[in-house]
């Protein structure tokens, strides 16, 4: 099948979007598809540029700029961005390629015109990646009511969902979000689980021996900080154990609430805290082997369902998580059943703490904990399996 794979994250961004859309390209590429990806690129001096990789090929086609402005002005760019896209892509080398599938990624809500282009000039199938259920988790976390700009959202993403033959959620527990879809439009929803392909460990840049904390029992949190993660939990645990100079807190990575959080470490002078930007994607294996948990919040408000990307590298890594997410979400049972880690919903820091140290015991004594987490990413997330599941449905 020649496969189009559309997104608005890609490398050599660092998002877990950018990396698993990577390895799913590589890997529908291994299966002997020819699949090419068409990826938003603000940063582009020209209309278009053309990457060739392995088992796959890159256009990225320039649009305006989204990330990083303000609300109204990002909901205008990131409205503007497809039709960018498809201006581009007629001016490119691939201008009259014919597709057999189209496949794209949500977030963003608003690629639906260039898929709907697409897919009408081609007459073919189409699958949908649904990663999070927007604008429904922004109205859970107060950032948004349900004014006009909820319904204007609403309506883009209904409108994206009547473009999918298929549509693949993380969970079960997302179900709820799609009755309307399965009544009206007659697709198959299923659930395709978040995926992560073994990749080759490179040296890190963050050498923890070398730390303040290098000889202690080590957390770590790498990916973004917003706030959907509610990351408040994870430094009111940090504080509640200042005092055991055995075991520290490691945070690495970006996003809106990590300057907030540097400074709230700074101003209560936790000793068991570091923090270090962003790195890559590469180095992430290596700065896990010197970790002993993982760590993953959620904020507690979210009603949806979601199993966050940097779960997978933890378990790849052999890491068990201690996570604190919102009451119901499906993470809670998978953890438990798997004993891969702790989980808790409540925010208390007393008894976050004590969920913590609870699992500093367990991962002490359970000798076969980091060959469950390693099997478990090898069962459940392995890009070979979301590969497969993806062509399938584009297949019929």
């Amino acid at each position: 099948m020649r496969i189009a794979l559309i997104a608005d994250t890609f490398p050599p961004l660092r998002t877990s979007g950018a990396v698993q859309l990577r390895d799913l390209a590589r890997q529908i590429g291994n299966l002997g598809h020819e699949i090419t990806v068409l990826v938003s690129s603000p940063d582009l001096d020209s209309p278009w540029e053309l990457e060739k990789f392995d088992t796959f090929s890159v256009l990225r086609l320039r649009t305006p700029r989204a990330k990083g402005l303000g609300y109204v002005r990002r909901t205008m760019n990131e409205f503007l961005m497809p039709f960018a896209m498809l201006r581009n892509l007629k001016s490119s080398p691939i201008a009259l390629e014919e597709w057999d599938g189209i496949v794209w990624y949500s977030p963003t809500i608003f690629l639906g015109p260039i898929v709907a282009s697409l897919k009408k000039k081609n007459a073919c199938r189409s699958y949908l990646i649904v990663r999070d259920i927007f604008p429904e988790w922004a109205v859970d976390m107060g950032l948004m009511g349900r004014g006009m700009p909820y319904w204007f959202f609403k309506l883009i993403a209904k409108y994206q969902y009547g473009l999918a033959d298929v549509i693949g959620i993380q969970t079960q527990g997302n179900e709820v979000y799609f009755q309307e879809w399965l009544k009206r439009r007659g697709g198959r929803l299923e659930v395709l689980n978040n995926w992560i392909a073994k990749s080759p460990e490179s040296a890190c840049s963050i050498d923890l021996s070398q730390s303040a904390l290098g000889d202690r029992f080590l957390f770590v949190y790498a990916g973004n900080m917003g706030v959907a993660q509610g990351m408040g939990s994870l430094l009111r645990l940090a504080e509640s154990l200042r005092e055991r100079e055995d075991i520290g807190f490691i945070f690495v990575g970006r996003g809106s609430e990590s300057a907030r959080l540097r400074n709230e470490a700074k101003q209560l002078a936790l000793p068991n805290v570091l923090f270090y930007d962003e790195i890559d994607a590469e180095e992430i294996p290596r700065l896990y082997s010197q970790c002993q948990v993982g760590l993953l919040a959620l904020d507690q408000k979210h009603k949806s369902h979601n199993i966050p990307g940097k779960f997978l590298p933890y378990m790849q890594a052999g890491l068990p998580v201690l996570a604190t997410i919102n009451p119901g979400n499906d993470l809670v049972e998978l953890i438990r059943r798997e004993s891969v880690g702790c989980v808790i919903t409540e925010t208390s820091p007393e008894q976050i703490s004590d969920l913590a140290l609870e699992l500093i015991d367990k991962t002490r004594d359970d000798k076969e904990i980091a060959g469950r987490c390693k099997a478990l990413a090898e069962r459940l997330f392995s890009a070979d399996a979301a590969a497969e599941q993806v062509v399938s449905g584009l297949q019929g």
